[in-house]
Formats: structure tokens, C-alpha cells, sequence
């Protein structure tokens, strides 16, 4: 039997959950963009750097526990599947996975693989857009706090 219909159709239960994964992840970061406005307010107080280290930090915890939830929807299908024997395997496979770690005790059966490697895909796309807002946020905190509008900009 080739490597291709091994695979049979069980990689497109992936696709769903890329769609799912992303949608909840982009989500996410508008909720903690939301509260990140809010308490910029304390930026402009003076409260200064610690303010800043506050906020930032909060936002960046919130951003993981985000991934931790979208590996834990990988997981769990993972084990209804059967893809995995126990829900332990599962979110360590799955955040090993999402995050491109890789772990060398938990494997996949062959047909499950592609659908591992997709999971991956989904991490990096979730990772990205994750730096992606942060990079904004600490932008846009920078400019708050220092008065103009944003980084290496005067205003006009």
C-alpha cells in the first residue's frame, strides 16, 4: 500500500479545525485588544513602565492560555478519533505538535500523520498571528506612553 492511500480521508478532519482554531484564535486576540485599550489608561496617568510591563505581560498570558485552548480542541478530537489513547497523550501531542516541538515517544499512526502535520501548519499560522498583535500592541503601548502616535513618528 502507498503512502497516499494510507492517508485515506482522515487529514480533512483538519481542515475544519484550522477553520475553527483560526477563527477563535483571531477572537481571542480582539477580546484582549479590547482590554489592552482599556487599560491603557494607565498609561497615560504616568504610571509608566510598570504599567506597561503589566499590561504587556497580561496580554501575553492571555495569548497562551488562547494556544493552550486551541491545542486542547486538536486533543480532544485526537481522542475521539482514536488517534491517540488517553486525553494526557492527546494535549501533549497536540501542543508538542502545534507548537513544532515535536516529541519523540508520541507518534501518530501512519494515517493520522498528515493530519499531525497540518496541526502544525495550524500552530504556525496561530504563532504568527499571535506575534503579529503583539508586535502591534507593544507598538502601539510604546507610542501611548512616550506620546506620539507611534514609534519613530512625530507628530503632526
Amino acid at each position: 500500500m502507498d503512502d497516499a492511500s494510507v492517508w485515506n480521508g482522515n487529514w480533512a478532519w483538519s481542515l475544519p479545525l484550522i477553520v475553527i482554531t483560526v477563527i477563535f484564535h483571531v477572537t481571542g486576540l480582539v477580546f484582549i485588544n479590547e482590554r489592552v485599550v482599556r487599560a491603557k489608561r494607565f498609561l497615560k496617568k504616568g504610571r509608566g513602565f510598570l504599567a506597561f510591563a503589566l499590561i504587556l505581560g497580561a496580554a501575553t498570558l492571555a495569548a497562551i492560555l488562547l494556544h493552550a485552548l486551541e491545542a486542547a480542541i486538536w486533543a480532544g478530537v485526537y481522542e475521539r478519533l482514536g488517534a491517540l489513547p488517553d486525553g494526557k497523550s492527546a494535549i501533549l501531542y497536540s501542543l508538542s505538535a502545534m507548537t513544532t516541538y515535536g516529541h519523540e515517544r508520541l507518534a501518530l499512526a501512519n494515517h493520522w500523520q498528515l493530519m499531525g502535520a497540518l496541526e502544525a501548519l495550524n500552530g504556525m499560522i496561530l504563532f504568527g498571528l499571535t506575534t503579529a498583535f503583539l508586535y502591534g500592541m507593544i507598538r502601539e503601548l510604546l507610542a501611548d506612553r512616550s506620546g506620539s502616535r507611534a514609534i519613530g513618528h512625530t507628530k503632526r
